[in-house]
């Protein structure tokens, strides 16, 4: 068990327990088809603490993806794509370990300050949270099943670069399409809102 310095409380680099899609404030179910697919950010350091790097002072969102097939048959994501949607409409693609090792080269190398659009030169030097921590946090948490089988919840992280957003999660929606059922017919895309789980997030609050 590893205490967190100056928050108070300890924390394991484990998952969380798996629970139904259903249980969360943020899901939508196709009741037709079987699946129920929930979206939770961890977007506060206390829920983030879990992780061995800091992703939020580095503008990048845990998305913790729940997905419960409901079915008799399992379902693939083996083609799935699982994209962050702003406000504005840009859908972001999850970052692979090396992206989020760049972002935050970039942002140390600025001073902490929003990285520019524009790709920046090579750099050599490590960021704070190294490369290895990096891997362990994805080899630990990402999400990586490929197949749900029949009535069963499987569950990971997908990591968001939302740099340059103020407010990433307001009016913004995780979208997923490409998931097929067990005869490899395409399944209707999902759109989770994030405002489900900011309106659950302030209720609990108050």
């Amino acid at each position: 068990m590893v205490c967190v310095a100056g928050m108070g409380y300890a924390v394991e680099h484990t998952p969380p327990a798996v629970e139904p899609a259903t249980s969360f404030a943020a899901v939508e179910v196709h009741a037709a088809e079987h699946v129920a697919i929930a979206a939770e950010p961890y977007d506060s350091k206390k829920k983030e603490s879990i992780f061995r790097i800091d992703y939020l002072g580095h503008n990048v969102m845990p998305v913790r993806l729940i997905v419960t097939n409901l079915g008799d048959k399992p379902i693939s994501l083996s083609d799935a794509r699982i994209l962050f949607e702003t406000a504005d409409g840009n859908r972001i693609q999850a970052a692979e370990p090396e992206d989020v090792e760049r972002l935050m080269t970039r942002q140390e190398r600025m001073g902490g300050k929003i990285p520019l659009p524009a790709p920046l030169p090579p750099i050599h030097t490590k960021p704070k949270g190294s490369n290895k921590e990096i891997e362990q946090d994805f080899n630990t948490f990402e999400y990586s099943a490929l197949t749900v089988e029949p009535h069963t919840t499987r569950a990971g992280f997908l990591f968001y670069d939302v740099s340059g957003l103020s407010d990433p999660l307001l009016d913004a929606k995780l979208y997923i399409r490409s998931i097929r059922d067990g005869e490899g017919h395409e399944l209707f895309y999902f759109e989770i809102p994030f405002n489900k789980y900011l309106r659950s997030k302030s209720s609990s609050m108050n």
